[in-house]
This record gives C-alpha cells, structure tokens and sequence, in this order.
C-alpha cells in the first residue's frame, strides 16, 4: 500500500526510516508491503534515501488514486487541519502525531473520515511510542473508564528528576533538558502544562466518548517549583510530578493539570527522566499502567507506523464519532475537591502558626530539619474544594506574622 508523509521534520523522517528499516517485518505484519511514495515538504530534503520522494506540490499527494494513507506530521494547528480535511475528503485515511489538532478538531475531523469510509488515527498524539489509544479503545472496551492519571510530558518530568536527584534548580535542569535535545529553545508548553493538557483531553475524549476541550481544563506548570518545595515532599515521603488527571463524576467530568505531590507508594513516582505513566482505573480491570517513552523520533514514529499496519488489515482501533455536549462537560475547577501543601515565609513562626490554623483549621506542619527553612512555615491541608483553599490562602497574604506565599502543590492521595 502507497503512503505519503506531510511534513519531513522529527517524526515525519522518523516514518520514512522506519518504514524502510522495517520493510520486510511491517509488510509480514500488514499482510501486504508498505511504501512511502511521495513526502510533500516546502523545504528540500538532505541528502538520502528520501531526497527522490519529494514534492512541493500537494497534488501530487491528494491526486494520486494509488496513495491510501497520508501521514501528517507537520505539526500546529492551521495547514495541517487543510490537509487532513483535504485528504479525508477525497477518501484517505490519515495517521498523525499531531496532539494540537486532535485536541482541538478531533470531533470534526473523526466524523469527516467517518462520512467518507475512511479512519482517522492519532496512537503517536499520545505517549509517543507508548501504546495507548490502542488500549483504550480496544483492549480495555468492555470496562467503563473511571479514569486515567499519568505523567504525560516527558521534558517536564525530566526537569523535575534532576532537581530531585541532582539538586539542580529549575533554571539549571531547564537547560540541561534543552542541551540534551529534550527541550525547545521555546519550553512554554511543556513547562506550562500546555502539552499535558492537550494530551489529557485526548486520553478523556476516548475513554468517555465524548469531546473533553482542552481549553476547559485548569493548567498549571513547574516553572514555581523549587528545590526547598523538593526539601518537603522528601520530608513527606514524596515526590513532586507534573500530573495529568482525568474521571468521571456523574454526568460531568473533572480534569486538571498540574504539580502535584505523590507518595511514594504510588507507582507513578518511580516514572523518571523522560520516559511517562499512565495509569488507566476500569471497572472490570481495576488499575493498567502503561510507561515508556514518551516522545522522541522513532518511539512516535513507531506508533505512526502501527496506525498505518492497523488500516491495512482493517483493524483500525478509533472509529468513534466524539459526542459533543451543547454544555461544558467538565467539572467548574473551584467545586473540585483536593488537598493542598502550603509553604509560606514568615517573621514570627509561633504567631503565623497560630493564624494559619484560625484561617485553615486542622493542618499539617512539615519540617525538613534544614536551617535554610527557619523563617519558613509549610504545612498540609484537609481536603476542602478548590475555592475554598484558593480564598483561605488569599487570607493569609498581607498578614503581619506571614511575609508571603511561597508555593501551594496540590496533594494527590493514593
């Protein structure tokens, strides 16, 4: 079957090379052979194997009746939205790794391959070369999804184990994350949270069958972490991750991403470096985790090329039109329930702490036996709703015995 790749950067290159490496062992899976055909790129190829497969004209692809599968991997959100509506109009599936436009037209463009007898697949939007959009929508079919937390961004967890393991700050593990090719030169979205989401609203909309939009859940990201708030979770027998979390409560679905402080028992703490988890909570099943890296040329690139298998042996794993709600679906952030860790600077320890119990109530004080945290107060809330923490905490700004709110990590409960 003849395939054509859009986009020759990281991924796209990653799909030629594994097509052409794997030939023999793709087409013993796809039950046929596997053939890059033509690559459409506004730029010139390097020298190799790929140089004679491009053009520059989109015709050539979206024209050719011999070309069954498009592969986008141009990334963003605007030419690659025209493409994929172009080719699943004119009756090509089309695989791709871009979670930006799944996240945002994933209804649209689901149903658009549903009208023309075709599959739109997105396993690489996830995970990179993790398989889980698979799992979710085949394996784990016969369990209602109750949810799904995980560690979703590779360069944020990064950053985060070598602040905790190497005692680096977080400007200093940002750029060892960027000379190791694990960051941009621009993070913003993966130190914001912005990758995360995108990536949680996915996992959402096919474990519940209907659109969870990314703009609606509440992001937060690591840029506030420090290594003092690292000196704490130690304390607590913790550890600090970057969580994605996503369930089901009643008719309404509560998402958010986030810092958050998990005990070491949980087994997403032992997720380090760039590698992610996920954890999946089934009826049937009870908890799945998947884990292994999630980003990086050939992981997604092998995940693509799995997509491509799945349509030749018309074994294609998202065939589900997402619903839709003419109402937002998720739960308000400020109803949403949660424990909190505080650390707050203060001028008299004894009187601050006598005030935060007034403002909090019932609390839990953390020590790290460290004298650089003398004229600091850090403390564990009971669990109470988002808007209740938020205007207990606004209490305590200003206050003559508190100097400032240094941080609040959310505290996710095993």
């Amino acid at each position: 079957m003849d395939v054509a790749i859009i986009g020759y950067g990281v991924v796209g290159s990653g799909v030629a090379e594994v097509i052409r490496k794997n030939g023999k062992s793709i087409a013993d899976r796809a039950g046929e052979p596997i053939r890059v055909k033509k690559i459409l790129d506004i730029r010139d190829l390097p020298e190799g194997p790929d140089k004679a497969l491009l053009t520059k004209d989109p015709d050539e692809v979206f024209n050719d009746p011999e070309i069954k599968i498009v592969v986008e991997t141009i990334g963003g959100a605007r030419i690659a939205h025209e493409y994929t509506k172009r080719a699943l109009g004119v009756g090509k599936h089309v695989v791709t790794s871009n979670k930006e436009l799944v996240a945002t037209q994933g209804p649209e463009l689901l149903k658009l391959a549903s009208d023309n007898g075709v599959s739109y697949l997105f396993e690489a939007s996830v995970g990179g070369g993790i398989p889980i959009i698979r799992p979710l929508s085949q394996c784990l079919a016969a369990n209602i999804i109750n949810g799904i937390t995980g560690i979703l961004n590779g360069t944020t967890n990064y950053i985060l184990t070598q602040m905790r393991k190497e005692g680096r700050d977080f400007g200093d593990a940002l750029k060892s994350a960027q000379q190791n090719g694990y960051a941009e030169a621009d993070p913003t979205a993966d130190i914001e949270g912005h990758d995360a989401c995108r990536k949680i609203a996915i996992l959402s909309s096919i474990a519940y069958n209907e659109f969870v939009d990314y703009k609606n859940i509440h992001t937060e990201g690591i840029s506030k972490i420090s290594l003092a708030d690292m000196q704490y979770a130690e304390a607590m027998g913790s550890v600090i991750k970057l969580i994605a979390v996503s369930k089901r409560q009643g008719e309404r679905i509560f998402t958010r991403v986030s810092p958050a402080m998990i005990s070491r028992d949980n087994p997403l703490s032992n997720v380090e470096d760039v590698f992610n988890g996920i954890v999946v909570s089934g009826d049937a099943i009870g908890d799945a985790m998947f884990y292994g890296r999630g980003a990086g040329k050939l992981p997604t690139a092998s995940a693509v090329v799995a997509d491509i298998i799945d349509i030749v042996r018309h074994n294609e794993s998202v065939r589900n039109v997402w619903v839709r709600r003419d109402y937002d679906n998720t739960v308000p952030f400020g109803e949403s329930e949660t424990r909190c860790f505080v650390r707050v600077a203060v001028r008299n320890r004894e009187e601050a702490a006598k005030y935060i119990e007034k403002v909090f109530g019932r609390v839990e004080f953390v020590k790290t036996g460290k004298k650089e945290h003398e004229n600091e107060l850090a403390f564990t809330t009971e669990r109470d709703t988002e808007n209740s923490l938020s205007s207990c905490v606004e209490a305590l700004k200003g206050v003559g015995s508190v100097k400032e709110v240094l941080n609040i990590i959310r505290i996710i409960e095993d």
